[in-house]
Order: structure tokens, then sequence, then C-alpha cells
């Protein structure tokens, strides 16, 4: 991990299209300015951690209809070819 001191209004630059801005430090708060792509997702890493865990739950819904889908095909199949 980097770590850097900055004064306000201060930048960083990460690779060429990505700048962060010291805006204001008020107490134990600081805001920073992220100017990004549109491209490029900038997430608050709480909203990124949400996000992350309703897509794995989605994935693990859609796994657990897809294998229900499947087994009942092979038993309406199965029924099918006793007859």
């Amino acid at each position: 991990m980097l770590i850097l001191s900055r004064k306000i209004d201060e930048k960083i630059k990460i690779g060429e299209d990505i700048t962060i801005t010291l805006i204001d430090v008020h107490g134990d708060q600081v805001k920073i300015g992220v100017e990004a792509p549109k491209n490029v997702k900038v997430f608050r890493q709480e909203v990124f951690d949400a996000i992350q865990k309703e897509n794995k739950a989605a994935v693990a819904a859609s796994e657990q209809t897809t294998s229900k889908s499947a087994i009942d095909a092979v038993s309406a199949l199965s029924k099918l070819l006793k007859k």
C-alpha cells in the first residue's frame, strides 16, 4: 500500500485517467474528489461489498433454480419414457 500525505487541493494521479483531489479535512473526516472515465466504476468500499454480496446471492439463487429445473425436466422425461 502506498501512503501519501496531501494538503487541501493537492492531487494524486492513478495512471493517466484517474485523479484524486483532497477537497477538505474537517476533524476526522476527509473529503476527496475522484475524476475518472465513465467506464471506471468508483464506489465506497461498503457499497462495493454490498453489490458483491447481492451478486453472489443472485448467482446462487440462479444456480439453484437451474438445478431444480434440470431435475424437474429429467423427472418429467423419465415419466414419459416409462409410459
